[in-house]
């Protein structure tokens, strides 16, 4: 598909997507609880499916066919800009949690803290726009959000100027992202053509960030402003502090982006990466995020009750969540042989130990190459080294291993660092890609780990994988099938596909466990003697 083509069929698509939001989309009067088959009955339904599956299929058609990036770093925000306009006036797509964003800012402004009692008890006078699986249960976001949403239901009067608000607030975000993409992309050494593309044309974040309104956009917008000010101002202690506060408002949006802090300390470094750098930075940025969190949950005088809401977030079951599915086979498995395992709860808890596993593994390796890029190049002596006009084989710098690295101006190709792979990177750009790859695949194991998983989620490490991945289709892909996932009203397809969801999502998950154990141990290159 040419540029030219793919830039109005999206277009086209999201018109499309608007007009069945018009049809059948999450409005305030919607009926809840509707299915594919009664959707189809109503009068528009006909109308509101069809447009629904053939404006997702244009938008994603168009996205995937530039997915190696966009003609031009201009032609990328343009086009995400063209494609955002028809969703910017159409109502909530894909779900109704701005409806429940509004109730418990409406909570919080009529002094109820939305921590303690769920919107239900606080006496929302919008509550039958709010899905009843939320009625009940405390906001599980932090107190900037809170604040925000308190805000919009203040200054928007009623629900409909609420809606729009919070939507301008999620905009914000995604505007704060795009401002900071091009530095980042600089500094990873990556096209911002191929960035600004993956990150912001992406279907998800036109459906569910712009017409859903999700605060996820405010989460990735503070996130990635913190990432670029530690990454652009390493060991100036003003930044550090400013960093880190962006970061601890991140925090205070969603509590998932707090994986990405441990490599936010590791890009505050500046020089060597030694334990005492590490601390001495480091400690900059999280005095600054401890005190954005100190002051806003003071400033809110809600203090950390939103903590105790994180626990509600997994009240959802859907196949979707790989740790959810395996549980679903597993009480299939039981019930085949008479017995009721309960395994959905005890598989999440296992997850969950096993992704605070992997977040240490993924920072030990970070650090470990960084440490080796930091020894690598501050050559005080070099061992075995033959050297051949500018070719480096074998060589030994300050205790770390460069196996099979060319050195050729500033450029290191196939260099293998203590370790850790770094294919086509240039020396100055090794360390930030290290740091944003490592966030990117902290976010990815946060997502696929994470007891529920909703398709906008797979928007949190989306910028951060355009930033850093070599590969692009094998985190493209999932979010394009991602995009199926929710009629415009909101409901979740994966409500009327559990068994065959659940089966499918685990046989997925062992695919993929031993595609990645027979890569791990691949041998790798073999050193010339």
């Amino acid at each position: 598909m040419s540029a030219r083509l793919a830039r109005y069929a999206g277009l086209a698509g999201a018109v499309l997507l608007t007009v069945a939001g018009y049809l059948g989309g999450a409005l305030p009067d919607a009926p809840l609880g509707a299915t594919p088959a009664s959707i189809w009955r109503t009068p528009d339904g006909p109308a509101t499916l069809i447009g629904w599956l053939a404006g997702t299929t244009l938008l994603v058609g168009a996205w995937w066919s530039l997915r190696g990036g966009a003609p031009s770093t201009r032609w990328a925000y343009v086009t995400a800009g063209l494609w955002a306009l028809p969703l910017l006036v159409a109502p909530p797509l894909g779900s109704r949690d701005v409806y429940s964003y509004a109730c418990q800012g409406w909570t919080y402004a009529h002094g109820v803290d939305p921590y303690a009692v769920g919107v239900a008890a606080a006496g929302c006078p919008w509550l039958d726009t709010v899905a009843p699986i939320w009625r009940d249960t405390p906001a599980p976001y932090g107190p900037v959000f809170v604040l925000l949403a308190a805000l919009a239901v203040t200054l928007g009067g009623g629900l409909t100027g609420t809606v729009v608000l919070l939507r301008v607030i999620a905009v914000a975000g995604l505007v704060l992202a795009a401002i900071c993409l091009p530095g980042l992309a600089r500094a990873a050494g990556v096209p911002t053509r191929r960035a600004a593309w993956l990150a912001l044309a992406a279907p998800l974040v036109g459906v569910h960030l712009i017409a859903g309104a999700h605060n996820d956009a405010v989460m990735l917008g503070l996130l990635l402003g913190g990432m670029l000010v530690a990454i652009r101002r390493p060991g100036w202690p003003p930044a550090l502090l400013l960093a880190g506060a962006l970061l601890g408002l991140a925090v205070t949006v969603k509590a998932s982006a707090v994986v990405v802090v441990p490599f936010a300390a590791l890009a505050a470094v500046r020089g060597r990466h030694t334990v005492r750098a590490l601390l001495r930075d480091g400690g900059w940025l999280t005095a600054g995020l401890l005190g954005a969190v100190l002051v806003t949950s003071a400033v809110s005088g809600l203090g950390f009750g939103w903590v105790g809401g994180l626990t509600h977030s997994g009240d959802s079951e859907q196949w979707t969540s790989p740790p959810t599915a395996v549980g679903f086979v597993v009480d299939y498995a039981g019930a085949l042989v008479g017995r009721d395992p309960q395994a959905v709860p005890v598989l999440r808890a296992v997850a969950l130990l096993l992704l605070a596993g992997v977040l240490v593994v993924l920072w030990w390796r970070a650090w470990r190459a960084l440490r080796g890029f930091s020894d690598a190049w501050r050559v005080a002596r070099v061992e075995g080294a033959r050297v051949d006009g500018a070719r480096v084989e074998g060589a030994r710098v300050d205790g770390a291993r460069v196996e099979g690295a060319r050195v050729d101006g500033a450029r290191v190709e196939v260099a293998r660092v203590d370790g850790a792979w770094v294919e086509g990177a240039r020396v100055e750009v090794a360390c930030p890609r290290v740091v944003l790859h490592g966030a990117a695949l902290a976010l990815v194991a946060t997502v696929v780990l994470s007891p529920v998983f909703h398709p906008w989620y797979a928007t949190w490490p989306l910028a951060l994988l355009a930033l850093t991945a070599a590969r692009t289709t094998w985190f493209v892909l999932p979010v394009a099938v991602a995009a199926f996932l929710a009629l415009p009203d909101g409901t979740n397809l994966a409500r009327f596909t559990k068994a065959p969801g659940a089966l499918a999502m685990t046989a997925l998950l062992l695919t993929v466990v031993l595609l990645v154990l027979r890569t791990t141990h691949r041998p790798g290159p073999t050193r010339r003697s």
